[in-house]
């Protein structure tokens, strides 16, 4: 019996004797970490403020050095504002401009202006940064020279007419405000499904001839080289009857007509009532073949000319509507 009370003292303190130097070993290893570097959590926050200061060069072609990471942001151009929320910044956002709609959270932000910015109103804010246009750049140069007297940093981001200029804005957006990797993140994105809609597009045998009307009669608009619409029906293998024209151009119905188009894409439905029938409806376009066989489909606008994330779904929107057989 002695001996079995010996054997098992001697259990106890062999345990007790190995508990201690492993709790030696932990603690030397933590002092370890705390000489190298911290805590993992203070190792975590470490890492992310090294992203700052960051060094840019904006659309205006000035360097700019951040500081710090931004807390508050103004951003006075709509698909600055879609490209911020894409980036999980909706909560830092204070200021937006009178033409933002999209998310819907935007609709109960503080509106800030357009092209004529409330000055006043984004002092009173006082953002640690504001997003703003080439067009903001150039028309009011000492507005833009306020803000910065405030403390106000300002980034131009300049217009986009291609899919590559609007993935460099995600970016230079990203760096500026501590969510690069987001950016990336949203740009492989965009590219991957682009590259898909190309690769399926290639089934597609006999080209589609498309008109696209960015506003209606009397006044009607089209695009035609350097903007996206050009750009996705390129990708998805249709041709733009306007294709010789560049940009946005303003053309009549007798030359539309000429044009002879398969389908007809518009993009103004969100102001204007039912504008299939409208265009069915023309006197002079019943031989046009997108009307004859009722191939006129009205889009969202913001999806295929606001330069921004959503700009992907619009293709593939086109894509659907335009090759249905293939896309569906």
């Amino acid at each position: 019996m002695l001996k079995w009370n010996r054997a098992i003292l001697l259990a106890v303190v062999l345990l007790l004797s190995i508990t201690i130097i492993a709790g030696c070993g932990n603690k030397e290893s933590k002092e370890k970490n705390e000489q190298a570097g911290g805590t993992g959590t203070e190792e975590t926050e470490t890492t992310k403020k090294a992203d700052f200061p960051v060094t840019l060069t904006d659309d205006a072609g000035r360097e700019i050095t951040i500081e710090e990471e931004p807390e508050t942001i103004v951003s006075i151009q709509a698909s600055n504002t879609e490209i911020a929320f894409a980036l999980g910044l909706g909560d830092k956002i204070i200021g937006v401009s009178d033409y933002c709609n999209y998310p819907a959270e935007t609709e109960n932000i503080t509106k800030v202006g357009g092209q004529d910015i409330n000055v006043e109103l984004v002092l009173s804010l006082l953002p640690d940064i504001a997003l703003v246009t080439d067009y903001h750049y150039k028309a009011h140069p000492t507005v833009l020279k306020q803000f910065e007297e405030a403390g106000i940093q300002t980034i131009v981001v300049g217009s986009a007419t291609s899919f590559e200029d609007v993935y460099e804005n995600i970016e230079m957006i990203g760096l500026a405000t501590g969510t690069k990797d987001k950016a990336l993140e949203i740009i492989a994105d965009m590219k991957k499904r682009h590259e898909a809609i190309k690769e399926k597009a290639k089934a597609v045998v006999d080209k589609k001839r498309v008109w696209v009307e960015v506003s209606p009669e009397p006044d009607i608009f089209t695009t035609g080289k350097n903007t996206f619409m050009h750009e996705m029906l390129e990708s998805i293998q249709a041709i733009n009857v306007a294709g010789d024209q560049v940009g946005w151009v303003k053309m009549n119905e007798e030359e539309i007509v000429k044009l002879n188009p398969d389908v007809i894409i518009t993009t103004y439905g969100h102001y204007i009532e039912n504008p299939k029938e409208q265009v069915l409806a023309r006197n002079g376009w019943q031989a046009v073949p997108a009307v004859k066989n009722g191939e006129v489909y009205d889009v969202d606008s913001d999806t295929v000319t606001r330069p921004g994330p959503r700009l992907i779904e619009g293709v593939e929107t086109l894509a659907k509507l335009i090759y249905p057989e293939i896309f569906e």
